[in-house]
Parts: structure tokens; sequence; C-alpha cells
């Protein structure tokens, strides 16, 4: 599976942003993708998951701000998306989006469960 994140860029607090990820490869339909960041400084976060079964989830801290959609209808390319809106300076990070061939819960907001990792894509929110 190969990923690919875009979407990053320099905004202001309160806008929004929508990040998107493209996964390739005849078996992408069958992952988790997943959206994680990581600060500078800090340890990789999990943000959002949407299993292959299209049950998503989402990290505490960005429930009700974030929205994870996928969109698995092209066989030769999957997208994720992460709708980020009410961006606050601490949501500045790279932001990583990942798969995973798993379904459980527990297993798929752990970064050093994944095989396979986009490129990142930088987010800035100035104050």
């Amino acid at each position: 599976v190969q990923l690919q994140a875009s979407g990053g860029g320099l905004v202001q607090t309160g806008d929004s942003l929508r990040l998107s990820c493209a996964a390739s490869g005849r078996t992408a339909r069958s992952y988790a993708m997943t959206w994680f960041r990581q600060a500078p400084g800090k340890e990789r976060e999990f943000l959002a998951t949407t299993t292959s079964g299209g049950s998503t989830y989402y990290a505490d801290s960005v429930k009700g701000r974030f929205t994870m959609s996928r969109d698995d209808r092209d066989d030769a390319k999957k997208m994720a998306y992460l709708q980020m809106n009410s961006l606050k300076p601490e949501d500045t990070a790279i932001y990583y989006c990942a798969a995973i061939l798993s379904s459980h819960v527990a297993t798929i907001q752990l970064s050093n469960k994944y095989d396979y990792w986009g490129q990142g894509t930088l987010v800035t929110v100035s104050s």
C-alpha cells in the first residue's frame, strides 16, 4: 500500500482545512486508514481512523472539530479525508496518514503497529 497525504498549509486560528490521503495498491480496500499528527518535541498522536468496514473512531482531543471520511469507490485509488474545523495553534503539527490491516480498535490507535505511512503534510495554525 502506498500513501500520499496532501492539503496542509498555513492558516489562522479558527480556520478550516481539509487534508487528503490517497492510498494505492490492490489491497488498499482491506486496510483501516488513519490520521496521526506529530508536533515538534512530542510523540505521534492518534487522531481518527476509518476501518475497512466503515467504522470511524476519533481521539477525544479532536472529537467534534475533526471529521474523517473515506471514499473506496475507485479501485485504483482509495481516498481518506480529514476535515479540520476551528483550528487552534496547538493543532500545528505534521499530519500523517497511515494504513493497517486490522480493525481492532485498540490496535489501530497505536502508531507503532503501522507498516504503511504517507510522507506527512505540515499544518501550521497562527494565532
